[in-house]
């Protein structure tokens, strides 16, 4: 008698298997993967009080904010409505009722660009097991067009998160712009304004800051447990080479590298290094979440930050703008509207081996010793809310930052 065919589960290929080049953008779009293990389905799990949503019934799970005496900004009605929000259930509870307890999470980390978002949905609508999967898709600020296109997954899970503290939620009070905030070079006695300039006499922008925070806060509000398998000393695994103009270099091998910044995955372990050092994160001076862990976070450490990636790339960069634009009609960051990502037959095929070595990367070129970042972020309002955002859920050590 023969043995039915049985599709292999997308635990199997947790590394491998988003590979039919899931197409992600730096500045607009970020993914992690997570691979969630035995007993971290509670990391990711929500509760939902009744009065949330009467259309939602009674058996609701939810991030609860549980740090004590926050220094947080005042709250207005958008932000309050974007946090109540947030503990509704996934979609599509109907059309897939029940996951693996050790089923992959993706996160997507969007903005305003529609373009960007709609180009990743589709190239993840075609990932074999996609439906295996529960997608988190973690806002920085509200914006109508991405949430429709976010109605419009049907292929898995998909839970949104809105960040309640961006800036784009308030448009007249901090964190967004209050009047009395100085501007520019403004000097603040002279001037009678508020505000702290960074090392080069610039002071905040908050569509530049909420970058930091919305990447903060999403780490903080998201946990992990992944236990590495082939390079125990690799902090991380990355779909993608640290230089993301790269596609790889072919090889019947893994790489260890430097961390990269495209489709990224760690576990609990890395993640409290990473939160114990919410002092340095939070404090220096450069708007970019990834300049600011490689030039302060990581060096930290003690010892070489590695990542592992296949030798061929499974996420490739996209776009032409950078920071927060590209979200007009007349300027799409997109040429033509489209995407247009040479796919070759090698990008078709799995592009990791469990037999295969491991090469590593020694000495890699990086930010040197003495670099004081790029600035806008000197202002001490941002490094405060930076590190409440650090204690919102009862962080790791919150008690003593």
């Amino acid at each position: 008698m023969a043995i039915p065919y049985r599709k292999p589960r997308i635990k199997d290929f947790a590394f491998r298997r988003l590979l039919s080049v899931v197409l992600i953008t730096l500045s607009g779009v970020l993914l992690l993967v997570f691979v969630l293990k035995t007993n971290s389905a509670a990391d990711l799990s929500f509760t939902y009080p009744d009065d949330t949503d009467a259309n939602f019934g009674s058996t609701r799970r939810s991030t609860k904010v549980v740090g004590k005496n926050l220094k947080l900004p005042k709250q207005n009605e958008f932000s309050i409505s974007l946090e109540k929000r947030n503990q509704m259930p996934p979609r599509n509870l109907d059309l897939y009722p029940t996951l693996a307890r050790d089923h992959i999470v993706i996160v997507l980390y969007v903005h305003n660009r529609p373009q960007y978002l709609q180009a990743v949905v589709n190239s993840l609508s075609r990932v074999t097991g996609i439906s295996e999967t529960l997608l988190i898709i973690s806002h920085d600020g509200y914006f109508e067009e991405m949430n429709k296109i976010v109605d419009g997954i049907k292929f898995c899970r998909v839970k949104q998160i809105f960040a309640p503290f961006s800036p784009h939620v308030f448009p007249d009070s901090f964190p967004g712009i209050s009047p009395l905030d100085c501007r520019d070079k403004q000097n603040s006695i002279k001037d009678n304004c508020e505000g702290n300039p960074d090392q080069y006499g610039n002071h905040r922008s908050p569509k530049i800051v909420s970058l930091k925070h919305h990447w903060w806060w999403m780490m903080n509000t998201l946990l992990t447990k992944l236990k590495p398998e082939k390079c125990p000393s690799c902090y991380a695994a990355n779909l993608a080479p640290s230089d993301v103009k790269l596609r790889g270099e072919g090889w019947d091998s893994l790489i260890a590298e430097r961390m990269g910044n495209v489709g990224y995955s760690f576990n609990r372990t890395v993640w409290r290094k990473i939160h114990r050092k919410a002092r340095e994160f939070c404090s220096f001076d450069d708007y970019n979440w990834d300049i600011t862990m490689w030039a302060e976070v990581y060096p930290s450490f003690g010892g070489p930050v590695y990542t592992l990636r296949g030798p061929r790339t499974s996420a490739v960069h996209f776009g032409k703008c950078g920071l927060h634009q590209g979200q007009s009609e007349k300027s799409s960051c997109i040429d033509n509207d489209a995407v247009n990502i040479e796919l070759e037959d090698i990008d078709r095929v799995p592009n990791v081996q469990s037999s295969w070595g491991v090469h590593v990367y020694k000495n890699q070129e990086g930010y040197k010793s003495g670099f004081r970042g790029w600035g806008g972020w000197g202002d001490t309002r941002d490094h405060q809310m930076c590190l409440e955002f650090a204690k919102m859920y009862g962080g790791l050590d919150a008690g003593k930052m």
